[in-house]
């Protein structure tokens, strides 16, 4: 029976506060939402990632050297520690795709004639395995098949060691080699000019004078094997056949990226849904305090009646706990909803043979206890002032306030302010912790839409840096092999060419005390108008003829500084030893590079004026002609067009964080509108009395609504710039944890990012101000007014 009345009572109360029930819980459902869509996409993809890897027995050492014979594959297998080894053959090779103006670089890897278990072994997604005999059989990994409509059937061109070849695609496959899919040193995946094929062994070996020999090897180690110990040894066995440095897994660059990106999931499922979760606890809190205030004498009666402490308390509490039901009801399908589109999101990046969002009974069991919690932690303060209250003392009328003068009474300014505006000021200096909490909740909101906006200026800002200010060039090609002074004439002479930079690009080990870096070494022209060395805040660095340019990751990776001397092993050739001073670092935001003067590097090298490629102007009434040339162009093995790559990464990344931040933002909106509409109701149902007296007094409704809406008003104002503080450091977190070798995030916010949130903010305010002012002029005086006793 007892129970029935608090139930009864329970239900009207939810419904004469359900507009600030119905808020509170769209912010638990953001929340619940944001943490089963983050949370679950971080341990699907880590599933995924560790199913695949284990399936088809990704490799935990990786190498490439010149080229090696196949008799030293028994060596590498007897070293101690390795499982079993993998040698392959591994070229690069211009591609002429159907439908595509622009040559694309195709990466050409050797696989048997008959299927078997290989280490980084192939799924097939559609067709079949490429067949004994048949030398122009290709399987074409999914992205590139997919983002140029190519299909099992289709052929495309290649120049293969100086010949046209036409190539046949049997079957589609993925690679847990190739889960993030780009090419060398690139950041931003362009599927549509880079691809991986594979090709068999008999056929591709005698197409590049690799008959009995390999230039490429994996291996698996055993359990408890020393990694860095056969490393070691790999590149002690390798080094006479030109090898270019053995790596771990950590550094193999699919896995490298894949693996950072379930890093920064799994600080995203936590970071962002505590924020959300904890403004559901303080619109709780706030509710259930006026709840409690406004309510003293039916808790006085319910004692009365003989209804103990711990039953009053858990009425309230289940107050909060049906905002919260609601939050999690409402969050948790939304959040399966979210996680599923973001699995397909991933699609477009990360290649797995599957990638479903599953949201595990453990997780949905975590997404109900973190909003109960939230609401506990909410309830308390209010719950224990409701249990508090004996009933003699909760029957009777709270005390009224003290009155007095204001601080700007006191300090003599009370002439220059009307009626309204003073008693505004007074309710502030009287309730500070509820004006200090109104206003940090709204700071709030401010402060999760600036880094919503804040991952578009972001990027915006990267773009400009690398693609528009350090990359002026129209088109970047790349050659097989070191060429001398008569490839930079021939290259100043191709079509359409009216201006080209030459670079030079040497693998070498970077070492300063205990700590190496393998690395590509870049060498520029020093006063290069193509190519530009430039940090974040587009400083052009200057290369210096006598030493090295590291970027400043790099140089925080090797522990090195401006002025110390650093031991570079080079790793091609006849693989020299030098020592080069730092000349400085610049703080580029993609990578780990190295620049020297290229003439430096030719000394150093000591050859003369080789090139590895060069970067062009061109004129772009003769594109077409270029890049035909450029296709059937025996000794360029790779060419990149600036405009291409940055339409892929708008077509890719951009996309993706639209999709992203369009969501966070909307939560963002929900925030303000929940904080500055239950501030406002809040205000009215404590002043409610006071108002109607004033209204009686002959106050108009336009003054009292300025009293009431004003305060508000006022609170926002001094919100948003403490939000602007507080989105700034927000992003400054961001960026610190965004920090990678890969890539670092810029610290840059826009006015427009400050404008519009003050924008979004001003719009909740007023229309919550215009449903309040409403409500107003329905007041009804009399019933307002009545005594409580």
């Amino acid at each position: 029976m007892r129970v029935s009345v608090l139930n009864r009572k329970l239900l009207r109360d939810l419904w004469h506060l359900r507009g600030q029930v119905f808020t509170v819980g769209l912010i638990v459902a953001c929340g619940i939402a944001t943490y089963v869509t983050m949370r679950g996409a971080y341990e699907s993809i880590e599933r995924a990632q560790q199913d695949y890897y284990t399936r088809y027995r990704f490799a935990d050492v990786f190498a490439q050297l010149k080229r090696a014979p196949n008799v030293l594959t028994q060596q590498i297998a007897s070293l101690p520690g390795v499982s079993s080894v993998e040698t392959r053959v591994v070229v690069e090779v211009n591609l002429d795709v159907p439908g595509l103006d622009e040559p694309a670089i195709g990466r050409l890897i050797s696989i048997p004639e008959r299927p078997g278990p290989l280490l980084n072994g192939l799924y097939l997604r559609s067709g079949r395995y490429i067949e004994a005999g048949r030398p122009d059989e290709v399987l074409m990994s999914e992205s590139l098949a997919t983002a140029n409509r190519l299909h099992v059937g289709s052929s495309v061109g290649a120049v293969i060691n100086g010949r046209w070849e036409r190539l046949r695609i049997v079957g589609i496959a993925l690679s847990p080699e190739y889960v993030y899919e780009i090419r060398g040193a690139e950041v931003f995946p362009d599927n549509r000019r880079f691809g991986v094929l594979w090709m068999s062994r008999e056929a591709l070996g005698p197409l590049f004078n690799m008959e009995g020999g390999f230039n490429d090897v994996s291996l698996s180690l055993a359990p408890g094997a020393s990694e860095p110990g056969i490393i070691e040894n790999l590149d002690r066995l390798l080094a006479p056949y030109g090898g270019l440095g053995a790596y771990g897994r950590e550094d193999q660059i699919s896995n490298r990226f894949l693996t950072d990106e379930i890093a920064q999931d799994r600080v995203t499922g936590i970071f962002v849904p505590s924020i959300f979760l904890g403004v559901a606890a303080f619109l709780i809190h706030v509710v259930l305090s006026r709840l409690v205030s406004t309510q003293r004498n039916p808790i006085g009666l319910l004692k009365a009646f003989g209804f103990t402490d711990i039953a009053v308390g858990i009425h309230y509490l289940n107050f909060g706990l049906a905002a919260v039901l609601f939050g999690t009801a409402l969050g948790v399908p939304l959040g399966i909803w979210m996680g599923n589109g973001l699995s397909r999101m991933y699609q477009n990046f990360f290649r797995f043979p599957e990638l479903n969002f599953v949201a595990s009974p453990r997780l949905l069991f975590w997404s109900v206890a973190i909003s109960g919690a939230a609401a506990c932690l909410g309830a308390v303060s209010a719950l224990r002032t409701a249990v508090a209250l004996p009933p003699a003392e909760a029957m009777r009328p709270e005390s009224p306030p003290k009155f007095h003068e204001g601080v700007v009474e006191r300090f003599g300014f009370g002439h220059l302010f009307s009626i309204s505006t003073r008693m505004i000021l007074r309710n502030l200096e009287r309730r500070p912790w509820k004006a200090t909490l109104t206003v940090v909740g709204m700071a709030v909101a401010v402060a999760i839409l600036i880094v919503g906006f804040y991952f578009f200026d972001a990027i915006d800002y990267l773009v400009r840096v690398q693609f528009r200010t350090a990359q002026r060039d129209d088109v970047t090609i790349t050659l097989y092999e070191p060429h001398g002074e008569q490839a930079r004439f021939d290259v100043n002479h191709l079509i359409g060419v009216l201006h080209s930079e030459p670079f030079r690009v040497v693998p070498a080990r970077l070492r300063y005390e205990h700590h190496s870096k393998r690395i590509a070494l870049q060498g520029l022209e020093p006063n290069g108008d193509l190519r530009r060395v430039v940090g974040k805040n587009f400083d052009i660095a200057r290369i210096s003829p006598d030493g090295v340019l590291l970027t400043d990751k790099l140089a925080e990776v090797l522990g090195a500084k401006t002025g110390d001397t650093l031991q570079i092993e080079v790793l091609e050739g006849d693989r020299p030893k030098r020592e080069v001073q730092v000349a400085g670092t610049v703080d580029e935001m993609i990578g780990l590079s190295a620049y020297m003067d290229i003439s430096s590097l030719n000394r150093m090298m000591r050859e003369g004026h080789s090139i590895s490629g060069a970067y062009l102007a061109v004129d772009s009434s003769v594109l077409p002609q270029l890049y035909t040339t450029l296709k059937r162009t025996p000794a360029v093995a790779g060419v990149a067009v600036r405009e291409a790559m940055l339409q892929s990464f708008f077509r890719t990344i951009a996309e993706s964080l639209r999709i992203s931040s369009t969501a966070l933002n909307l939560f963002a909106c929900l925030i303000a509108v929940a904080m500055v509409y239950n501030g406002a109701r809040v205000a009215l149902s404590e002043r409610g009395h006071e108002l109607a007296s004033l209204r009686v007094l002959g106050f108009t409704q336009r003054e009292i609504g300025f009293m009431l809406l004003g305060e508000q008003a006022l609170l926002t104002l001094v919100a948003i710039p403490i939000g602007f503080l507080l989105g700034y450091g927000i992003c400054a977190g961001l960026t610190a944890v965004m920090r990678t070798e890969l890539y670092r995030m810029p610290l840059v916010v826009n006015a427009s990012t400050y404008g519009l949130a003050v924008l979004i903010l001003g719009a909740a305010a007023a229309c919550t101000a215009a449903l309040i002012y409403r409500r107003l002029r329905y007041l009804d005086l009399v019933e307002v007014l009545k005594t409580r006793e």
